[in-house]
């Protein structure tokens, strides 16, 4: 399902197959395009292709660290939001159960959000959001229980715009923290 990364470089991708999104990105012109699997996948991660550019929301799927590694749920990790996102509405960085690809059960919370009130904001107006069994210190607000399972992250943009597309604003890597 994720023949290359969405950003050179990343391990950031689309959570479909690539027939899939060749064909979102023709409008589906070609009816064979549009793969029953494929389908059943992308609307499984509740993924859609909006009509109008800036409308709807765009996901990216990352099941693996800036190391290539996979996440895993027994350690903690950061994920690093560079300021001024391209959304006209928020974005949301949502834990799923590997095993699953279902939220983890029984935590407090499965995402964190730039609508979220108390969320807080580095100098540069970047946002640091936290993944691991425990909060940092002083940051529970930015973060995401694992409850020692192994996840994956979607990141969703609600609202993108040409930016995003234009990939002139870039999601970087999840990071491993030392342990």
């Amino acid at each position: 399902m994720f023949n290359a990364p969405f950003y050179e470089g990343t391990h950031w991708a689309v959570p479909v197959p690539p027939e899939t999104l060749g064909g979102m990105q023709a409008g589906f012109s070609d009816p064979n395009s549009y793969g029953v699997d494929g389908r059943a996948i992308m609307y499984h991660m509740a993924y859609f292709s909006a009509k109008h550019l800036g409308e709807g929301q765009f996901y990216l799927l990352a099941i693996e660290d800036k190391s290539g590694l996979p996440l895993e749920g027994e350690r903690s990790y950061k994920l690093t939001i560079p300021a001024k996102a391209p959304v006209k509405q928020y974005w949301s960085a949502t834990l799923y159960d590997r095993e699953t690809h279902a939220l983890i059960r029984e935590t407090s919370h499965s995402s964190r959000s730039s609508n979220v009130p108390e969320l807080q904001s580095n100098a540069d107006g970047s946002v640091t959001i936290y993944f691991g069994k425990e909060a940092p210190g002083g940051l529970a607000t930015n973060w995401v229980p694992t409850n020692g399972r192994d996840f994956e992250v979607l990141f969703r943009l609600y609202g993108p715009d040409k930016s995003f597309f234009d990939k002139a604003w870039t999601l970087p890597d999840i990071e491993a923290l030392a342990e």
